[in-house]
């Protein structure tokens, strides 16, 4: 089964990250930016990595953005204007699938409109989701899924220690579906299956989806 392959432009914070994770996926990752030094990082993990102007449309077409599976507008900051000018070009080039990085609202905006499948802002995601973490306790984590649902990371609260799934009835009661339970040990945390006998230890870990706030509700109200 042939690799996925993506295309990642620019190589600031959040690109890097991207492009290493991706990498590290096992996506062959082409990672591009106009800095010398951080190509050179790059090449440490990237399956090519290579310094150039994305905005030259000769050679941005030499990389061939309708050919990869993701293209990845992350140019940032540093230039609002490059990045929407290559979000346009690779879009017009064919990219399947194209992300491109938001710094903020107007800049969202122009993006979709120049033709980006899906627009991100990382700060505002980051932010949110710390948000979410630190104004209710017990909330681990918190990831988006789009389309009206979230994933979210929960600590058993006491007073559903001792009892089962099937006692709590998460589902009928707070609209939230259990995927996993998390189970600290000595060692490596087991994942156990959602089956409705499982008896909840304090210091499990649920792992839910379910609307936006559906988790946050629950734990609050515990």
């Amino acid at each position: 089964m042939a690799r996925q392959q993506a295309l990642v432009i620019g190589l600031g914070h959040f690109g890097m990250a991207l492009a290493r994770a991706l990498a590290e996926g096992g996506v062959e990752v082409l990672a591009v930016d106009i800095d010398m030094q951080r190509v050179q990082e790059a090449s440490g993990f990237a399956t090519e990595a290579i310094a150039m102007d994305a905005m030259v449309e000769d050679e941005l077409a030499r990389l061939r953005p309708g050919s990869r599976d993701l293209c990845v507008c992350a140019i940032g900051d540093e230039s609002r204007e490059a990045s929407i000018i290559v979000t346009a070009m690779m879009r017009h080039m064919g990219a399947k699938r194209l992300v491109a990085r938001a710094t903020d609202a107007v800049h969202e905006r122009i993006l979709e409109l120049v033709g980006a499948h899906e627009v991100i802002h990382p700060e505002r995601i980051v932010g949110e989701r710390l948000a979410a973490r630190l104004s209710a306790r017990g909330l681990v984590d918190i990831l988006p899924l789009g389309d009206g649902l979230e994933l979210s990371e929960i600590e058993v609260p006491g007073a559903a220690v001792g009892r089962t799934l099937e006692e709590l009835r998460l589902p009928d009661r707070h609209a939230l579906t259990v995927l996993a339970v998390r189970r600290p040990t000595s060692g490596e945390p087991r994942v156990l299956l959602p089956r409705r006998d499982v008896e909840l230890h304090a210091g499990d870990v649920l792992v839910v989806v379910g609307e936006p706030g559906s988790a946050k509700t629950y734990v609050v109200g515990s």
